[in-house]
């Protein structure tokens, strides 16, 4: 029998309490069109959907012809289906991690380590830092996507610094206008004065934030039950905040950092050091292969405000820069291929249209996993013994340099992301 090379995956589920709950979540949909015998439990988070050989989440091989259970141990026995390149740049690993998320809470403001501060968080605290590899990020809408993400530009800091006396008493009166003094002509004097004013906030005695918090909810509260345009303070952002975490100093992030909406199809990249916070939506995600997180607020986690404050990266920008643009292929053009400035992934998005009943999944030199977030075919490929019926929510590991062809059954076409390493 020809070696099995495409194969179908059963991926694990995490069912963390900021998730969407029961058939409102993305996770929970996918989850159940791909296999019937799966009970979505009403009022229980489906949080996220894990593609890929992490050790806390290694998918599960569904084929029972492969003798290997799951598939980092797969991968391990066949290093080459990496690809050469990604086998030698990787050390025989696969380099990403893949996920659904659909997000109904705010998850925490976090950013993640470059490698050489991951090495070292790791040696000193391992029980926080589980890895030491860095993990820059990039999240995909499926629905409308709500995020935090990076520094918003100085005039409208300034600007909240100026309508919000809460957020002002907590920063003081100096670094304050420390900021407001700092000109556009000197970045390295505004990214100084940014550092400050965040890290003051941050590092505030906990009962002078959660008082100055509770006026701060109170007026806006007051201002809104009188029909007052609240949006000077962010005030709808923040009582939602607010009733999530109440008594969050995460809550007065909202002034620092850009609100992020992307539509279906639109993405951001997160790299190293970049401050940022899911708040609402589905989205597909591909990561470096790492669990390492520095959190900060909105969390009950651990958190870790010194280093935080550290590492972060104070540049401020608009938030329309942090959406992260897609580039139609010259060769397919029903692929739009998300390329981040990282080596450890790239995304493909693959509209295939309803007028074509036979499309050719073209192979690439790094083992990829697909999913299938709508329609529905049948798969053949010379790698795989038999045919492999896909649906939506269906996850197939396809190793470097084969291709698989589809029959489309579905009259509506289909909607495929492909997670893969193009070195």
């Amino acid at each position: 029998m020809a070696e099995i090379r495409v194969f179908p995956l059963s991926c694990t589920v995490q069912n963390y309490t900021w998730g969407k709950v029961g058939l409102a979540s993305e996770v929970a949909k996918l989850l159940a069109s791909s296999d019937p015998l799966v009970h979505i439990q009403p009022d229980q988070p489906y949080a996220e959907l894990w593609m890929g050989a992490h050790p806390r989440g290694d998918a599960i091989i569904r084929d029972n012809r492969i003798p290997q259970k799951t598939l980092g141990q797969w991968i391990a026995d066949n290093p080459a289906c990496l690809g050469a390149k990604v086998k030698d740049t990787f050390q025989g690993h696969l380099p990403f991690l893949f996920k659904v998320l659909s997000v109904n809470t705010a998850l925490s403001i976090q950013a993640h380590p470059n490698k050489e501060l991951a090495a070292k968080l790791h040696a000193q605290f391992p029980e926080h830092y589980p890895d030491a590899n860095h993990k820059p990020e990039m999240a995909i809408a499926l629905t409308p996507f709500e995020g935090l993400c990076g520094f918003r530009p100085v005039a409208e800091i300034v600007s909240f610094l100026q309508s919000v006396p809460e957020l002002r008493a907590l920063i003081g009166e100096v670094a304050a206008e420390q900021l407001e003094r700092s000109g556009s002509d000197d970045p390295r004097g505004v990214s100084a004065a940014l550092r400050v004013c965040f890290t003051r906030l941050m590092k505030s005695e906990k009962k002078f934030f959660v008082d100055q918090l509770n006026m701060l909810v109170k007026r806006i509260s007051q201002e809104v039950a009188e029909g007052k345009d609240t949006s000077g303070s962010n005030g709808d952002l923040l009582l939602r905040l607010h009733s999530q975490y109440p008594g969050d100093i995460g809550c007065f992030t909202i002034y620092f950092l850009n609100l992020v909406r992307l539509e279906p199809g639109e993405a951001m990249f997160l790299g190293a050091n970049e401050p940022h916070a899911y708040l609402h939506g589905d989205c597909v995600e591909c990561m470096a292969c790492s669990d390492n997180t520095v959190r900060a607020g909105l969390t009950p986690k651990f958190i870790d405000v010194l280093t935080l404050c550290e590492m972060l990266n104070y540049t401020p920008a608009p938030s329309s820069s942090k959406i992260f643009p897609a580039a139609q292929s010259q060769l397919d053009p029903n692929v739009y291929l998300y390329d981040p400035p990282v080596p450890d992934f790239a995304i493909m998005r693959i509209e295939i249209p309803s007028s074509i009943k036979l499309y050719l999944l073209s192979a690439v030199d790094s083992a990829s996993i697909l999913l299938v977030i709508q329609g529905a075919a049948v798969g053949t490929s010379t790698a795989a013994a038999s045919e492999i019926p896909l649906c939506q929510g269906s996850v197939l590991f396809i190793s470097a340099n084969e291709s698989v062809s589809l029959q489309l059954s579905s009259p509506d076409g289909m909607l495929l992301f492909r997670a893969c390493c193009l070195l």
